[in-house]
């Protein structure tokens, strides 16, 4: 298989790094403010377009791990660029409805209170870090460099899928307390 990249692990370094740091930077200084305007629609739309966005990105992640236990190198390629282009989306949608919304407070108790938090402090952070994950396994993939795309994603995999599933799991959880 052609490389579809050019090879530059100081340069891919450098840009993932800062990448990945740009966006948990904007991410957590995003999330202290809220903008209080009007939009003439539901602002918590965004968080079922969220909701959404993750389910997709999870049925992506397995049709890709299929696809590669097929040997379809094609089609995994495709599901995998796709779902880093859905979680991109998701990111852009994830900061609107936290500009727009600000923080919701989960209104259960009891032992579904602890599921709760304990879901959401796994997905937070897990989710905080795993953007490099994807990005060196995709830089890998796309060098064509198996060895080392397959080591990284035997790790990036579950963790994304963990991710993205338990995204779908908050929002359902929450949804019910959104004003």
């Amino acid at each position: 298989m052609n490389l579809t990249i050019q090879k530059n692990d100081k340069k891919a370094y450098l840009l993932i790094g800062i990448f990945s740091v740009i966006v948990f930077a904007a991410v957590v200084f995003l999330s202290r403010f809220t903008i209080a305007v009007d939009l003439g629609f539901d602002k918590h739309i965004f968080a079922k377009i969220n909701a959404v966005l993750n389910s997709l990105v999870s049925v992506l992640l397995v049709m890709a791990l299929m696809a590669i236990k097929q040997k379809n190198i094609a089609k995994h390629r495709t599901y995998m660029l796709s779902a880093m282009l859905l979680s991109a989306l998701f990111l852009v949608s994830y900061i609107a409805h936290h500009l727009f919304t600000g923080d919701t407070k989960f209104g259960g108790e009891g032992m579904m209170r602890f599921i709760y938090f304990i879901i959401l402090i796994t997905h937070i952070f897990l989710a905080a870090i795993i953007l490099p994950f994807i990005l060196f396994t995709a830089y890998r993939g796309l060098l064509s460099e198996v060895a080392q795309h397959k080591r990284l994603a035997r790790v990036t995999f579950p963790l994304w899928l963990y991710v993205s599933i338990t995204g779908v799991i908050v929002y359902f959880m929450i949804s019910p307390y959104y004003m």
